[in-house]
């Protein structure tokens, strides 16, 4: 994808170029607002052959989606720079912004959209498929691996509901309980009446066949065959560069991870610093991450406005006094 120049200070920094961020400089941009995105070129959706549930953009390719994106920006005078974010401080100006390789900026405010990693089980073949015929949720996959064997290997206390999801899908769903606890009985009657069957032990690896999953072994020497893995992966938020603003990531209330904590407006707990999409919302979607951008955008550009009508005021009560 093409790179921008990073050029002088500006009212907004953006940093993370997928949706969110994308959507939120949009926002900005058609404000009239000098703002520049600064990507890491790491979106976490690119292992997927496509976005799904996105209105009039169904199975578009991840890479295809964000070409747009930055296209939308830069007809709005917005600028994209592939660039890694070192650290974050801030002056008087508002926040300095330095990248890897040595260059910095200013900004008035900042809005971070990073997004996710995602941390998956230490299970052999799982990292291998990831994406394809490995996949977490059933809202942006399971069209794609409906009525095919499912597996949903168990990491924590949602993998039941994951696998009350898959089964919406398939009549051939088994649940894992690998290293977690097994299903309590309560959970056990919901599964089994849906027909979910439970395979106890830990899991050994997941088998590979060519380009394709053909089962999951058990460290006991069983394997079950399968055609396709659930798992929910541990999500953690990348935003390592925010340490020196004193603005850390929190665990998640659903124990799968840990998020930036911000209010109904986007802003986090350090003033001029908002947050949207999956680095704060960590079940969100590309339809709601790219909201959440917009939505803090607008949030933005209303508080710098506050900023500037008050400055502007100060400087006509100055000027009639001297007058």
């Amino acid at each position: 994808m093409t790179t921008d120049s990073l050029n002088g200070s500006y009212d907004v920094v953006v940093i993370g170029g997928g949706a969110a961020g994308l959507a939120g400089a949009t926002a900005l941009a058609r404000s009239r607002r000098r703002v520049v995105v600064i990507d890491g070129g790491q979106p976490r959706n690119a292992p997927a052959d496509g976005v799904h549930v996105l209105l009039g953009h169904d199975g578009i390719p991840p890479a295809e989606l964000l070409a747009r994106g930055r296209a939308e920006l830069r007809s709005y005078a917005g600028s994209v720079v592939d660039a890694h974010v070192r650290t974050v401080t801030r002056v008087e100006a508002g926040f300095e912004v330095s990248l890897t390789d040595g260059r910095t900026t200013t900004a008035r405010r900042l809005l971070i959209a990073t997004g996710l990693v995602d941390e998956l089980p230490d299970v052999p073949g799982l990292a291998e498929r990831w994406g394809r015929d490995v996949v977490h949720c059933p809202y942006c996959h399971g069209w794609e691996v409906r009525d095919r064997a499912i597996g949903v290997l168990a990491t924590g206390p949602m993998s039941v509901h994951q696998a009350l999801l898959f089964s919406q899908l398939s009549d051939d769903v088994v649940l894992f309980s690998h290293e977690a606890d097994p299903p309590g009985p309560e959970q056990a009657a919901q599964l089994a009446a849906r027909g979910v069957r439970i395979v106890t032990g830990p899991v050994g690896a997941v088998e590979i066949e060519g380009d394709r999953i053909s089962g999951v072994r058990l460290r006991g020497g069983e394997t079950v065959a399968r055609e396709v893995v659930a798992v929910a992966t541990r999500m953690h938020a990348r935003v390592d560069f925010l340490r020196d603003l004193g603005l850390l990531p929190q665990p998640h209330p659903s124990g799968m991870g840990e998020h930036l904590v911000v209010d109904a407006t986007g802003r986090t707990e350090v003033p001029g610093v908002w947050a949207a999409g999956n680095v704060a919302d960590i079940g969100a979607q590309v339809g709601a991450a790219a909201a959440a951008g917009v939505w803090a955008g607008a949030q933005i550009n209303l508080d710098l406005i506050t900023e500037d009508t008050e400055r502007a005021m100060a400087s006509m009560a100055a000027s009639r006094e001297s007058a």
